[in-house]
């Protein structure tokens, strides 16, 4: 039997999802050929929208991607429906959005992956012959950590910018979900306190413990040629997001707080997991038909999957990653770390 994550915080959430008829006018903002429908918006906060408009059947001109990552800056996530992509142009818009993507490091060797596309990521539950992922396999284990809220690729040095999930083939029965929540609105809402407590520290990220958390008994002890594959990062708790206001770096790879215990390290990063990831912070997007596109950046936001289910009938989605090339993109530096009670020989 696979292990429940009830030792993990999981919430439910209510449907968020933006509304399902394009010509509903009421929540629309036109800018351009584009239009905007906003998912969540508090005061001066706003996040998460549908974009429509865009001409997936061409190649998309530069100035509707500058206005598109305008959007992004001010939306953090942004949804698209009925693209029609295919692989090949899920990797061209992704290549427009920043100079390299992610090389994804087939854990499992590439002749077992069913896309082969290094530049892309089968985050699906599809396996080679087409049947669904085997529960109590590997894989199934290694998917549970994509149910905890996380930021992808944080345990990479050089982070991620955007991350882009395309949906092919028919919507899950009963419903598929990706829920998104607001670090940005999580950050501003904390005591200021808490603000100035956390301020400078730097955290250390790994792979290997979200996966631990979400299934010990498979990932306690990662395999050699895991942990050479992803050796831990470190990054700056609080940043700046492109909007210019202040936000959280925060994942389940999040392990260690520099200069504290484990223990310590752990209860103020599930604390603040917990505080970013309440209702009134998170929207669920609802996966309807081949097609579907999410686009996200990981500088403002944390997400989560459903996690597998043996009910399930297949999920056929996959990811592109653009790495970031921005001023904090390889993370905290040396002498950050030193600063932050880092001890080079730990």
């Amino acid at each position: 039997m696979a292990p429940s994550l009830d030792h993990i915080n999981i919430r439910v959430y209510d449907n968020t999802s933006p509304p399902q008829e394009e010509d509903d006018e009421n929540v629309a903002i036109h800018e351009g050929t584009l239009t905007i429908k906003p998912v969540f918006q508090s005061g001066k906060s706003s996040f998460g929208a549908e974009i429509y408009g865009v001409d997936w059947d061409q190649a998309i001109p530069p100035e509707i991607v500058a206005q598109l990552v305008a959007i992004q800056d001010k939306y953090g996530v942004l949804i698209f429906r009925k693209t029609g992509l295919d692989n090949a142009r899920h990797i061209a818009f992704s290549q427009q959005l920043g100079d390299e993507l992610e090389i994804n490091p087939f854990f499992y060797g590439r002749e077992n992956d069913r896309l082969k596309e290094p530049l892309l990521f089968d985050v699906g539950n599809i396996e080679l012959d087409g049947s669904l992922v085997k529960r109590d396999s590997r894989r199934w284990h290694h998917s549970l950590g994509n149910a905890l809220w996380h930021t992808d690729s944080s345990y990479h040095q050089q982070r991620s910018k955007y991350s882009i999930l395309l949906s092919h083939g028919n919507p899950v029965e009963g419903g598929s979900w990706t829920h998104f929540a607001d670090i940005r609105r999580g950050y501003e809402e904390l005591p200021e306190s808490k603000k100035a407590e956390i301020e400078d520290l730097v955290i250390e990220h790994d792979l290997w413990h979200s996966r631990k958390l979400a299934s010990p008994a498979v990932f306690g002890n990662p395999l050699p040629h895991e942990l050479k594959a992803k050796p831990p990062a470190f990054h700056r708790l609080v940043q700046v997001a492109p909007d210019g206001r202040k936000t959280l770096y925060l994942a389940a790879h999040a392990k260690r707080v520099l200069g504290m215990s484990f223990e310590e390290s752990q209860k103020l990063i599930w604390e603040l997991i917990d505080h970013c990831t309440q209702p009134k912070y998170v929207f669920s997007m609802e996966w309807r038909q081949g097609g579907d596109m999410v686009w996200w950046d990981n500088r403002q936001s944390m997400h989560r999957a459903n996690p597998y289910a043996e009910p399930m009938t297949a999920r056929d989605v996959r990811r592109s990653t653009i790495l970031d090339d921005g001023p904090l993109a390889f993370g905290a530096s040396k002498d950050e770390k030193l600063a932050a009670g880092w001890l080079p020989s730990a």
